[in-house]
C-alpha cells in the first residue's frame, strides 16, 4: 500500500487536538478518512449518538464536477510548497533552476500521457482558459471556405465519447484545425494527439485527481498551429501564456498525469465494474428508469439516469447523504432542463428527472451499494406521492391526456 504521509500527519493532528474526544459513532453515518482523500459518510451500526465530533459529510459521487486530490499528487507537490519555492523563470540561481527542472519534468509527464512533444504543452489555469486560447485563434482563422471544429472528447453530463480519431482525420484531410476539450477524458481513456490528428487539446488538473487552478493546452508544432496570447506580460510559456508558472501546481498536474498513465487500465476496469453494479441494481429494483446517452460509446464513470415521474431536484434533496448532481457544475445554478439531454432528444419531463452519478478512482463498492439503496428508497417514496405515477399504475397513457391551464 502506498505511503500517504500527508494524510497520516493530518490524522495525527486531529488525534492530538485539544478538547474532549468524541464518542465512537455507532448508527447512521460514519466519517471515512482512511480509504481515500475525500471524507465520506457511509452507513454504520450504532447504539448511541455521539456527544460531539467532526461534521459528517455525504459520500462523494460527483467526480465529473471535480476529483479529490490523489495523496501521491500531494506528496509530489509538498516540497515545492515548502522548500523549493523559487521562481521557475529565475535563471541566475539554484532556486530558479530547481523549480524550472520540476516544471519541465511536469511538462514531460503531461506530454507523455497524450503522446505529445513536451514543447507542445503550455501550462494554463485550467481547461476553460485553454479553450479560450484555442477557440479565439481558430475563430480568427476562419475564411469563407474554411470551418472550425471543436468537440468535447467525453461529455461531462452523460459520458458519451465522440469519435475523435475519425473527426481528426476528416479535419486533417480538409486542412481544418481540430480542437478538443479533453478535460473529462485525459487520464481516463487512451489518447494520442498524433494518431487522432488533434491540433489543440484542453486539459484540466482537478479532473484527474490533481490540484485546482492549473491545466494545460496542447498546441501542435508540425504543422504549426499559431495562437494569439490572451494576455500580455513577461512572455513566459513561449509567449503564449504570460505570468509566473506556479511550480507546486504544475508539479501536481504532472504527477497526476503520471499516476493516471500508470493506473489507467486498472482504474477503467474497476470503475466499469462499479458502474455496472450501480446501473443493474437500480434498474432491477425500479421500473421506468432510462440511461441517457449511448451505452456503447460511453465512459463508464459518468452515469446519467432519468427516473420517470420523479423530479430530479426533489430526488437530489432527498439524497442528502450522497453528493450528486443533475448535470454540469458549470450550469448547476440554472433550473432549465439540461441542454445536453434535450439535444439528444430526451423529452422535457425525463430531462428534469435526471441524476448524474460519478464513479472515480476512490469510490468504493460500499459507497455504490449505499447510494443504490438510498436511491431506490427515495424514488419509491417520491413516486408514491406523485399523482402522475398513480395514473400510470392505473393504466392511463399520460400522452393521451390534454392538459389545460387555469
Amino acid at each position: 500500500m502506498l505511503l500517504r504521509a500527508a494524510w497520516r500527519r493530518a490524522a495525527v493532528a486531529v488525534t492530538a487536538a485539544p478538547g474532549p474526544k468524541p464518542a465512537a459513532p455507532t448508527r447512521g453515518l460514519r466519517l471515512r478518512v482512511g480509504d481515500h482523500a475525500s471524507q465520506s459518510a457511509v452507513p454504520a451500526d450504532t447504539t448511541a449518538a455521539p456527544e460531539a465530533g467532526p461534521v459528517l459529510r455525504p459520500l462523494y459521487m460527483d467526480v465529473q464536477a471535480t476529483t479529490p486530490l490523489d495523496p501521491r499528487v500531494l506528496d509530489a507537490m509538498l516540497p515545492y510548497l515548502i522548500n523549493y519555492y523559487g521562481n521557475p523563470h529565475s535563471r541566475t540561481h539554484a532556486y530558479g533552476w530547481e523549480s524550472e527542472a520540476a516544471m519541465e519534468r511536469a511538462r514531460q509527464q503531461v506530454a507523455s500521457l497524450i503522446g505529445a512533444d513536451p514543447r507542445e504543452i503550455i501550462f494554463t489555469s485550467g481547461a476553460t482558459e485553454s479553450n479560450n486560447i484555442a477557440i479565439k485563434e481558430l475563430e480568427a482563422a476562419i475564411q469563407p471556405d474554411t470551418s472550425l471544429v471543436s468537440v468535447m472528447t467525453v461529455n461531462n453530463e452523460i459520458g458519451v465519447k465522440q469519435p475523435i480519431a475519425e473527426i481528426g482525420q476528416i479535419c486533417s484531410s480538409r486542412k481544418v484545425y481540430f480542437h478538443t476539450d479533453a478535460a473529462q477524458a485525459v487520464g481516463k481513456i487512451p489518447l494520442d494527439v498524433n494518431d487522432m490528428k488533434i491540433d489543440l487539446m484542453s486539459i484540466s488538473g482537478h479532473k484527474i485527481y490533481g490540484p485546482k487552478g492549473v491545466g494545460a493546452i496542447y498546441i501542435r508544432r508540425r504543422p504549426r498551429v499559431r495562437v494569439e496570447a490572451l494576455q500580455s506580460g513577461g512572455g513566459q510559456e513561449r509567449g503564449m501564456r504570460s505570468g509566473t508558472v506556479p511550480t507546486p501546481l504544475v508539479v501536481g498536474l504532472g504527477a497526476a498525469c503520471e499516476v493516471a498513465q500508470q493506473e489507467m487500465e486498472y482504474d477503467h476496469k474497476r470503475i466499469s465494474k462499479l458502474a455496472e453494479r450501480l446501473i443493474q441494481n437500480i434498474m432491477k429494483s425500479l421500473p421506468d428508469v432510462v440511461m441517457n446517452g449511448d451505452p456503447e460509446h460511453h465512459y463508464p464513470g459518468c452515469i446519467n439516469l432519468s427516473f420517470a415521474y420523479v423530479e430530479g431536484e426533489s430526488l437530489l434533496m432527498a439524497l442528502k447523504d450522497v453528493a450528486l448532481s443533475s448535470g454540469s457544475a458549470c450550469t448547476s445554478a440554472s433550473l432549465e432542463p439540461s441542454y445536453v439531454l434535450r439535444a439528444i432528444g430526451t423529452d422535457e419531463d425525463l430531462a428534469h428527472s435526471s441524476i448524474r452519478f460519478g464513479i472515480g478512482r476512490f469510490t468504493t463498492e460500499e459507497e455504490v451499494d449505499y447510494t443504490v439503496e438510498k436511491c431506490i428508497q427515495h424514488v419509491k417514496r417520491l413516486r408514491e406521492m406523485s399523482p402522475l405515477w398513480e395514473m400510470v399504475q392505473d393504466g392511463i397513457d399520460l400522452k393521451s391526456i390534454k392538459w389545460t391551464q387555469h
